[in-house]
Order: structure tokens, then C-alpha cells, then sequence
């Protein structure tokens, strides 16, 4: 699955629980036939730094992001360190 496809996956279900329209990610598991980890995994795309998160939309996703790096490794809370992390995304 593309970032995008799973970034956008997670914006409609974090809206979802914001809007109390599900109580949990294991909810949106069982209706979407996913597995919890699954849907809690895409769901920590929400701690992305807007700056990493525009960039993403605009078509420039830096070389050193992927799905398989972000769902296997533990991404910074801070958006700075993100942002370093995965290198200047203006490029």
C-alpha cells in the first residue's frame, strides 16, 4: 500500500473517532476485515508533522519515507527530528 493511500486511510478513520462514529481502531478493524495492528499502525500516520504530511500531498515524498520504514520503525514525536529524519522535503 502507498503512503498516500495509507495516510488517507488514517485521516478517514482518525475522523471517525473524533466524531465518535467508532469507539476504537479494533472497531475499525473488524468493519473494515483488517487486523487491530494493522489499523493502529496506519493510524500513527496522524503523528506526522504537517510539514512531512504536506509534502506527502504535494507529490514530493523524500526518498528515506516509506510505509514499510514508518510500520517498523518508531517515528520521532517531535516534528523537528522528523523532519531530519527524513530529510528536506522541498527538494
Amino acid at each position: 500500500m502507498p503512503v498516500l493511500t495509507a495516510l488517507s486511510r488514517a485521516f478517514h478513520w482518525q475522523r471517525l473517532l473524533d466524531e465518535g462514529r467508532v469507539a476504537s481502531g479494533s472497531e475499525i478493524a473488524r468493519s473494515e476485515g483488517l487486523h487491530p495492528t494493522t489499523v493502529n499502525e496506519l493510524l500513527r500516520l496522524m503523528l506526522l508533522s504537517p510539514a512531512v504530511v504536506r509534502a506527502l500531498l504535494g507529490g514530493k515524498q523524500p526518498r528515506t519515507l516509506s510505509l514499510i520504514r514508518l510500520e517498523n520503525n518508531e517515528v520521532p514525536w517531535s516534528w523537528d527530528d522528523q523532519e531530519r529524519l527524513f530529510g528536506r522535503m522541498d527538494q
